[in-house]
């Protein structure tokens, strides 16, 4: 089987250089950021003691980055190797000051995994999430490497549980230790008779607070806000837009919209111009234009900006899953998406707790915004179950910190 799996994993990396070949700009930066790696990889000092993380993308390194916070913090005679599956992850995180080398994960070949293994003394691994690489599993148990999981959720319908994924379950017995995010992924993990694990949470509260607490101000979108009340829409797809643009038009006039769009290209972001009508490009604001919506064409501030929304509206629930809408709750910002939501765990939690909401049209969006703003005790409740849906999920990093503690000591 294991043959099998790394033919495919090889079939695989064969289509991303093919992707790449023919012009594709995420699969060239994966291919191009793999070469010559093996070089970055020798380690300067061969004493050196690593400690490995792993993520997929840029979300999974916010979630690891409580803990190589507090790594970093408790440990610092460990050196820190950062990877990444993703080019929009590494290329954003490339120069990450807290690590001292970071890099792509090599293709998870036995080869590969054994070559990393060699050029770094590790003192032990974390993969973020279900970053599920089982050569570089089998390599780091054969090779006496803990390896842990921290913010892992699983579920029973994954191929893990499927009839035939008993040899990709039976990797999990390689892991020395999960940090389940809920109670659910304990669960499967403890009727496959494994005992160390323990239901930690999800860093990224622990993240997000910690952005929330710095409570870092912008004074030009303080400027446009002036006495409204604002709604932001977040990390906005054109399938969430198109349900938008006549809310924005017809807003009562104690209300400004702020639109930060996932793509902020230049065709992207034309495009929206051409459906508004009285708006902004954060980019080129001026305090003297009272324009209704201002749209955010820059990366970066969109975690830092919720704390001025009444309500937010986050994207991507009509495309492949919603963006993240900790960073907008942990304001205490009631938040209203499309129905793509139920791989995550804090949308689900909070729809039936009624903090969060679900639309499925332009019909249903408009009228839960207009709940919003026309019923303040409706608002306000909603508000306080976001509120105290944070304050019981703080903490999942010291939790994992202090199980660490007795591997790494």
């Amino acid at each position: 089987m294991r043959l099998l799996y790394t033919f495919f994993i090889c079939c695989y990396s064969v289509l991303i250089h093919l992707a790449a070949f023919f012009g594709n700009k995420k699969a060239k930066l994966w291919c191009e950021g793999r070469k010559n790696q093996w070089d970055r990889f020798k380690s300067p000092n061969p004493n050196d003691q690593w400690i490995w993380v792993h993520v997929s993308s840029l979300g999974e390194f916010e979630q690891g980055l409580p803990i190589i916070e507090a790594l970093k913090k408790e440990y610092p005679q460990y050196k820190l190797l950062l990877t990444f599956f993703s080019p929009s992850g590494y290329e954003i995180k490339k120069d990450f000051p807290l690590a001292d080398m970071v890099a792509y994960m090599p293709i998870d070949t036995v080869r590969n995994a054994k070559r990393l293994t060699a050029n770094f003394k590790l003192k032990a691994a974390i993969f973020v999430k279900y970053e599920f690489w089982f050569n570089h599993i089998k390599v780091l148990k054969d090779r006496h490497i803990p390896l842990f999981y921290i913010s892992t959720v699983l579920r029973p319908k994954q191929y893990f549980f499927k009839p035939w994924g008993r040899w990709f379950r039976n990797h999990f017995y390689k892991v020395k230790y999960f940090f389940t995010q809920n109670k659910e992924t304990l669960d499967l993990l403890h009727q496959m008779g494994m005992e160390n694990l323990t239901v930690a949470g999800d860093t990224r509260f622990d993240r997000v607070y910690e952005i929330a607490q710095q409570a870092q101000r912008f004074p030009d979108i303080e400027e446009f806000i002036g006495e409204r009340k604002c709604i932001i829409a977040g990390s906005s797809w054109p399938s969430d837009e198109r349900l938008l643009y006549n809310f924005i038009e017809t807003m009562p006039a104690d209300y400004c919209f702020i639109m930060v769009p996932h793509d902020i290209s230049d065709s992207h972001i034309k495009q929206i111009e051409s459906h508004l009508h009285d708006y902004q490009l954060y980019t080129n604001f001026d305090p003297k234009n009272q324009s209704k919506t201002l749209v955010i064409n820059k990366i970066g501030i969109l975690s830092k900006i919720y704390r001025y929304a009444r309500f937010a509206y986050i994207g991507a629930g009509f495309y492949d899953g919603i963006h993240n809408i900790q960073e907008a709750i942990v304001y205490d910002v009631p938040v209203i998406f499309g129905p793509k939501y139920h791989s995550f765990e804090e949308a689900v939690d909070l729809v039936k707790l009624k903090g969060a909401f679900v639309i499925n049209n332009q019909h249903e969006l408009e009228n839960m915004f207009y709940r919003f703003i026309n019923d303040d005790a409706f608002y306000e409740k909603a508000s306080k179950i976001c509120h105290d849906y944070v304050a019981g999920k703080i903490g999942a990093t010291e939790k994992t910190m202090r199980v660490l503690e007795g591997f790494l000591s």
